[in-house]
C-alpha cells in the first residue's frame, strides 16, 4: 500500500485539535517560593524545564496553572515502562484510504506550540526518552524518521518533564545527558501553614481540620525510610478532607485516603493509625 502523509494541518485544523487541551478556568495553585517567575523566565527563553519532587506535592497542578497563566494549550503524557517512541512521536495507521500518519502527543505539541508535559518521565524506557534530546537544545527539532521528515518546533512550543528522584533506583533514573538539558525547579511538601491553607482551599474543610490533617502527614512523613517508601502527600490530605467534608468521620477518612493506600504492612498501618489518633 502507498503511504499517505497528507499536508500539515493549518492553523484552523490545529486549533480544533487543541481545543480539548486548553485550560479555561484558573487551576488553584498556591505558590511557595519564586517558582512562578522562574517558570515564566524559562518559558520566555523556551528553556526546557524539569520539575523534581515527591509524589503528590503539586507538580502537575503547577504545570496546569502555568499553562493557564501563559495562555498555552497543555498536552500531558503519563509516562510508563511500555511507552515507545512511536507513542510519543506518532505512527502510520490503516484506514479506508490506506495507511495514514497520525501525530503522537509530542509531535502535536511541537507542531502547534503547546506545552508538552511528560509526567514521571523516568518511568519511560531510556531509548524512548532519547527522542526529546533534539528538542532541548538550540536545534529545537523533532526527527520523524518514519516519515523521513524533520519537524521544526513551533516558536511557542515548550517542553516540561517531571520526576521523583527520591523514589527511583539506580537502574531507573534519568541519564545525565538528559538531566543537563533542563533547568530544574525543586518541589517539596509546603510549610505547615501553607499546606494547611492548600488543604482547606482544595477540600473545602475548615482550617482547623486542615491543620489536623497536616500534623498527621508530618508524623507519617517521619516514617519515610523507616518502613514507608513515601510519606503522606498533600494530595492524600486533600482526599481525606474531601471525604470529611461529605460526612465521613475524620479518623475513618484518614484510614481510607491515607493509611490504606500508602502501605500494605500491618505494623506500618498500626503506626499510621496511632499517628492519626494522636492528632485528632
Amino acid at each position: 500500500m502507498d503511504q499517505e502523509t497528507g499536508p500539515v494541518a493549518g492553523p484552523a485544523a490545529q486549533g480544533e485539535a487543541l481545543k480539548d487541551f486548553r485550560i479555561i478556568a484558573e487551576p488553584y495553585y498556591r505558590s511557595v517560593g519564586n517558582e512562578v517567575a522562574q517558570f515564566e523566565a524559562a518559558f520566555d527563553a523556551r528553556m526546557p524545564v524539569m520539575l523534581k519532587g515527591p509524589t503528590g506535592c503539586g507538580k502537575t497542578r503547577f504545570v496546569e496553572h502555568m499553562a493557564w497563566r501563559l495562555g498555552r494549550p497543555l498536552i500531558t503524557v503519563s509516562c510508563h515502562e511500555d511507552m515507545t517512541a512511536s507513542d510519543l512521536v506518532g505512527r502510520y495507521l490503516l484506514d479506508a484510504d490506506g495507511t495514514v500518519w497520525h501525530d503522537g502527543p509530542l509531535t502535536l505539541a511541537v507542531r502547534s506550540g503547546a506545552i508538552c508535559y511528560l509526567d514521571e518521565i523516568v518511568e519511560a524506557r531510556q531509548d524512548t526518552t532519547v527522542v526529546i534530546h533534539s528538542l532541548t537544545d538550540d536545534r529545537r527539532i523533532l526527527p520523524l524518521e518514519k516519515k523521513n521528515e524533520v519537524l521544526k518546533a513551533h516558536p511557542d512550543f515548550h517542553l516540561v518533564i517531571s520526576y521523583n528522584p527520591g523514589y527511583q533506583s539506580v537502574l531507573k533514573d534519568l541519564k545525565e545527558s538528559t538531566k543537563q538539558r533542563f533547568a530544574a525547579i525543586a518541589f517539596s511538601y509546603p510549610a505547615e501553614a501553607v499546606e494547611t491553607e492548600i488543604v482547606a482551599a482544595e477540600s473545602g474543610i475548615e482550617r482547623k481540620l486542615a491543620s489536623t490533617l497536616v500534623r498527621i502527614a508530618q508524623r507519617a512523613r517521619n516514617l519515610k525510610g523507616h518502613g514507608l517508601e513515601e510519606g503522606a502527600s498533600t494530595r492524600m490530605l486533600i482526599n481525606a478532607g474531601i471525604l470529611a467534608k461529605r460526612g465521613i468521620p475524620i479518623e475513618e477518612a484518614c484510614e481510607i485516603a491515607l493509611v490504606l493506600p500508602i502501605t500494605d504492612d500491618p505494623d506500618m498501618r498500626d503506626a499510621l493509625k496511632a499517628a492519626v489518633a494522636a492528632c485528632i
